[in-house]
């Protein structure tokens, strides 16, 4: 299965790289600008990152974004992924504080010099930079309340921009965000505990009072207290209703005009049974898909709901800690058929497989988003990156049978070095070269309905709590040159072999 297959992609493939604003943009605070989650979280909790390092300027595209399509341009592409920052637009995340004219004139800028090069705008409307305001009076995704400014938000964005952009994401990998962000706060808004929510938000359960219940010896939160394994499920509510809402605004207000597609992009590793044969393996391996990816697929995707494996596994660990309360927000009726067929292809990020166990534990303190899952990857000296490519080819099945052969757009893909590494990087020649064969073989042997492939990133940049110390791009950036120079690696070569190669059409000229 690692042998190498040889031929040619579909003509119409679509070949690009991808970026996020505050991992890119700098400027964090110019011409009204206002603070995102991640500019508080960096300049108050800076013990938390490497080097007590920032995104204030990073690659500090906002000035340099005609470098950026030098290189775009260079190595061919006919498409790149890019997200918009909210806070650049709306300071506060309200309509009634923007939009700011420069934040309209970057973007403008931005979309308009990538058409006029030929190459298609992939627009992300959310990549974890959410305004610190609506955290602060909100608490951010936690609280249902979020959901009516975060559809202003895309519908502004949909009326100004959409009639030159043909791919919109409403939200880049909201697992991540909820288990980082609402789960282990290990990223903005590190959030975990109710005591971090403003007493005046609303979350998805009414339960206010915070105390703590003593159950068999063991602490159960009780309602009016966050913990780990609450958090993360109400901040993915939150997300899934606004994707499910953004999705029908622009069905019915847009799309017949603006002639474009809407989707979201979810991330997943592959998880394979430690042992194969093991029935209990297979079902950890299929459990944990179901925790990942399928909490945000199976609503989109198929029944409009959670997966019963889900539901199941975090109401049998509630009722052993005497919760009666849902850590996992129930859809109404309506909802769910609202959440049904809400994206018109998959977006998938992928870099790594994972090796998986049944495993059942129960922590004294209460539940988590783990224990829910009772089934654990077993540790490593490594980093959570490993190469695995016939990951990306059995995922792409896995994807195909279960959410009705989906058109699926891989909208990230990719490996770090450390900071120190130069030019060289042969470890990711040979990731793109592995990786993409496999996706190759999907198309061609699988009939997997793959249209395009993104990699991560075009430069490097800020690797979130990563800081600078992480580097992911097909160009090396020097953070101490105040220019921000982006040199091209040896993978920009290899990477342009391909992109460079083939012909793309835009959605609205297909037959």
């Amino acid at each position: 299965r690692d042998e190498f297959y040889h031929g040619e992609f579909p003509k119409k493939f679509g070949w690009g790289t991808a970026t996020a604003a505050y991992q890119i943009e700098g400027a964090w605070n110019v011409e009204g600008k206002g603070e995102s989650t991640w500019d508080h979280y960096t300049h108050n909790a800076p013990c938390r990152l490497l080097y007590n390092q920032t995104g204030d300027v990073a690659c500090d595209s906002y000035h340099n974004f005609d470098d950026d399509l030098a290189i775009i341009k260079e190595l061919g592409l006919s498409h790149y992924r890019f997200s918009l920052s909210w806070s650049r637009l709306f300071p506060d995340g309200k309509l009634t504080s923007g939009p700011l004219p420069d934040g309209v004139r970057y973007y403008n800028d931005v979309i308009n010099k990538l058409i006029a090069a030929n190459v298609e705008p992939m627009v992300t409307l959310f990549h974890w930079d959410l305004p610190q305001a609506l955290q602060d009076e909100f608490g951010g995704f936690n609280s249902s309340e979020i959901i009516p400014y975060y559809l202003d938000y895309a519908d502004f964005c949909f009326r100004t921009f959409g009639g030159r952009v043909k791919y919109w994401f409403t939200f880049n990998e909201p697992y991540v965000y909820c288990t980082l962000g609402h789960g282990l706060a290990a990223a903005a808004p590190g959030v975990f505990s109710r005591d971090q929510i403003p007493s005046k938000a609303t979350p998805q359960c009414e339960h206010r009072e915070i105390h703590r219940a003593e159950t068999n010896g063991i602490a159960a939160f009780a309602p009016g207290h966050y913990s780990p394994g609450e958090g993360v499920y109400y901040a993915a509510h939150s997300i899934i209703k606004s994707h499910a809402q953004a999705y029908h605004i622009y069905n019915n207000t847009y799309r017949e005009s603006q002639k474009g597609q809407i989707g979201i992009t979810l991330n997943t590793n592959w998880v394979e049974p430690m042992t194969t044969t093991d029935l209990d393996h297979i079902e950890a391996s299929q459990r944990s898909l179901a925790f990942s990816t399928g909490w945000f697929a199976e609503p989109i995707f198929n029944s409009g709901d959670y997966p019963d494996v889900m539901i199941w596994n975090v109401g049998n660990r509630s009722e052993y800690y005497n919760i009666t309360y849902d850590r996992l927000p129930k859809f109404t009726e309506e909802e769910k058929e609202l959440n049904k067929g809400t994206s018109d292809f998959f977006g998938l990020n992928h870099y790594t497989s994972n090796l998986i166990v049944p495993c059942s534990y129960y922590p004294e303190e209460g539940p988590t988003y783990d224990s829910d899952q009772v089934s654990i990857w077993p540790p490593s000296a490594s980093t959570w990156l490993y190469q695995v490519p016939w990951g990306i080819r059995k995922l792409l099945i896995w994807i195909k049978r279960t959410y009705g052969d989906p058109v699926i757009y891989i909208t990230e893909n990719g490996i770090s070095e450390h900071h120190s590494d130069g030019l060289d990087d042969d470890i990711r020649v040979n990731y793109y070269k592995n990786y993409i064969n496999e996706v190759l073989k999907a198309i061609k042997e699988d009939d997997v309905n793959v249209k395009g492939y993104t990699a991560w990133s075009l430069m490097d940049n800020f690797e979130w709590a990563e800081g600078y110390s992480e580097r992911f791009g097909l160009h090396w950036v020097n953070f101490t040159d105040p220019e921000r120079t982006r040199i091209p690696k040896k993978s920009a070569s290899y990477y342009r072999s391909l992109a460079g190669s083939g012909t793309y059409v835009r959605p609205a000229d297909e037959p």
